[in-house]
């Protein structure tokens, strides 16, 4: 074993370690590429060595420009699959349409985007059988996919057309509870603060996001299924 390969060995036990015993929670941020290089007087692709078996085997989840964070545990790790609305509405019998209610292009505020960059922000209504289902609001990294410019999204709602075109490696679901102000509440057809089921959608590919989506829901019409496995030890 060379002193790299030994090196990077001893930054992946270490980590481990703190992982397993509790020292380190999920969610919360490791220290940086940057940092681990200064603590183990090493080479970056050392560090990044290690820290890539780590995400491999699903003790890390590595996010651009955000840095690294100590994964969920396996049996905390329920799967919520990126569903399709006209899908869900074919499989209920029931007929969907969507309109777009604003289109615009901005720059990109602080956060997973670059600041400044150039984001197409979409506001979006889903119905079913003409009765309001969801309102979506949402943000889409036009150098991830260059061809939303001139996307009308006439046939397609954009959660359609970014599944048919633009592949994704990595996503996160965030679900809340909330109450519709007024501009939701108008479009959903609610009265003002009734109670609202939303879910907060990221995607990434190839290390870099694609889009981030909130998404409202009546909260009396709707629930989120999620199917998971308990995990065997070996």
């Amino acid at each position: 074993m060379t002193r790299d390969q030994g090196i990077a060995a001893a930054i992946h036990d270490e980590i481990e370690r703190l992982i397993l015993n509790g020292t380190w929670k999920p969610g919360q941020r490791i220290p940086t590429e940057l940092e681990l290089t200064a603590r183990y007087d090493c080479a970056r692709m050392t560090v990044h060595k290690a820290l890539a078996r780590l995400a491999e085997r699903g003790l890390i989840v590595r996010r651009r420009r955000a840095g690294s964070f100590v994964a969920a545990p396996p049996a905390e790790q329920a799967v919520l699959t990126i569903g399709d609305f006209a899908e869900e509405a074919a499989r209920t019998g029931q007929r969907y349409t969507h309109e777009i209610l604003l289109r615009s292009e901005i720059p990109a505020p602080a956060g997973d985007f670059t600041t400044g960059e150039p984001l197409l922000l979409l506001h979006c209504l889903h119905r079913f059988d003409a009765v309001p289902a969801a309102w979506e609001e949402r943000l889409i990294r036009i150098a991830a996919v260059p061809a939303v410019r001139t996307a009308r999204f006439e046939r397609e709602a954009p959660g359609t057309w970014l599944l048919r075109h633009v592949p994704w490696s990595q996503a996160e679901h965030e679900i809340s509870a909330a109450t519709a102000e007024a501009g939701v509440a108008r479009r959903l057809n609610l009265r003002r603060g009734a109670a609202l089921l939303c879910l907060r959608r990221r995607t990434w590919h190839g290390g870099g996001i694609v889009t981030d989506v909130r998404l409202s829901f009546p909260a009396e019409r709707h629930r989120f299924t999620a199917r998971f496995s308990a995990t065997t030890e070996k």
